[in-house]
C-alpha cells in the first residue's frame, strides 16, 4: 500500500506499536494521536476488568447456592431427627406454694405522751418532789434560781390559799407537790396539783380568780414571803396537772408592775414545772413502746 505524498502513515491504536508504520522520514511524531491511542488502551483494559470481576462474583454466588443445596440434602438424607422442644409435660409448671410473706420491718408508730398524762389509769410512773423538781438548782437560758424548800401532801387545801384550797377539793385533787427557787431576793414558790382526769384540772385552772394561789414554801433559809404583801401570781394546766406559781420578794416588799426580775423568774419556774410533767408523758410513752 502506498500513501499520499506529504501525509504520515496512519496510525492504528488497537496495534502494538512494533507493527505500527513508522516514520523513515525523520518527521515529529503525532502527540495527539499518540495520547488518543494511550487513553483508548486504558478504557479497554478497565472494561475487562469489570467484566472480569462481574464474572468472579457470579461464579463465587453459584458455588454457594451449590453448597446449600448439597447441605441441605445432606440433612435430609442424614437420617438423623431433627431437635424438637421439648413437650409440654417436661416443663417445669409453677409452683403451687404461695410466695413466702414478710412481716413489715417499719417501726410502730410513736405514742403520744399526753395519752399517758392525761388519765390517771396510765400514768402510773412515781412521782414526788424529788423526781418532778430534781437537782439543787434551776437553770433557764442564762437565769440560775437556787432550789430552797421542797413539800408534797396529799392534803391539797393545805398547799392553798385565798379560794383555791376550795377549788382543789371541790374537783378530786388527790395531792400538791410545791418547791421554792430563789435568785438575787426574788422567791419563786411552784405548786403542782394532781388529778385523775384532764377534765378535773382544767375546771380548776378556768374556775380560779384573783384570790386563789398556791401558799408560798418557806424554810431552809428562804424567809416567808407572799403572805400579807403584793405578790404576782400564775395558774395553768397540762393533762390532768394543774399548776401554780407565786412570785415575790423576800423582804417583803410588794411587787409592782415594772418589777420585771420578779415576772421573768415566775415565768421560768411555770415553763419548768410545764417541761417536767411533759418529760413523764415522754417517759412513760418511750418506754411503753420498747414493751
Amino acid at each position: 500500500m502506498t500513501y499520499g505524498q506529504g501525509e504520515p502513515p496512519s496510525w492504528d491504536p488497537w496495534k502494538p506499536s512494533s507493527q505500527q508504520p513508522q516514520d523513515n522520514g525523520g518527521g515529529t511524531p503525532d502527540w495527539a494521536a499518540l495520547a488518543d491511542a494511550s487513553e483508548a488502551r486504558a478504557k479497554r483494559r478497565r472494561l475487562l476488568l469489570i467484566l472480569g470481576g462481574a464474572l468472579a462474583t457470579v461464579a463465587v454466588g453459584a458455588a454457594v447456592a451449590v453448597a446449600v443445596v448439597t447441605a441441605d440434602r445432606g440433612s435430609e438424607a442424614s437420617g438423623s431427627p431433627t431437635p424438637t422442644l421439648p413437650g409440654a409435660s417436661h416443663i417445669p409448671s409453677e409452683s403451687a406454694d404461695p410466695a413466702p410473706s414478710f412481716a413489715p420491718t417499719s417501726a410502730p408508730p410513736p405514742l403520744d405522751p399526753m395519752d399517758f398524762i392525761s388519765s390517771a389509769t396510765k400514768d402510773t410512773a412515781p412521782i414526788s418532789a424529788d423526781t418532778l423538781f430534781p437537782g439543787t438548782e434551776l437553770t433557764v437560758a442564762s437565769h440560775v434560781y437556787k432550789k430552797g424548800p421542797t413539800a408534797s401532801t396529799t392534803n391539797c387545801a393545805s398547799a392553798a390559799q385565798g379560794t383555791l384550797p376550795a377549788a382543789l377539793t371541790g374537783n378530786g385533787c388527790t395531792r400538791v407537790i410545791r418547791a421554792t427557787y430563789t435568785k438575787d431576793g426574788v422567791a419563786v414558790t411552784v405548786g403542782v396539783a394532781l388529778f385523775d382526769t384532764t377534765a378535773q384540772a382544767t375546771k380548776v385552772k378556768q374556775g380560779v380568780d384573783a384570790k386563789s394561789t398556791v401558799a408560798s414554801l418557806s424554810g431552809g433559809g428562804v424567809p416567808a414571803f407572799c403572805r400579807t404583801t403584793v405578790c404576782r401570781r400564775t395558774t395553768n394546766s397540762v393533762g390532768r396537772y394543774a399548776y401554780f406559781t407565786l412570785a415575790g420578794f423576800t423582804d417583803g416588799k410588794n411587787v409592782t408592775a415594772k418589777d420585771a426580775q420578779v415576772f421573768t423568774a415566775g415565768d421560768d419556774v411555770a415553763e419548768f414545772a410545764f417541761r417536767q410533767i411533759r418529760r413523764r408523758g415522754e417517759a412513760q410513752a418511750s418506754a411503753a413502746t420498747e414493751r
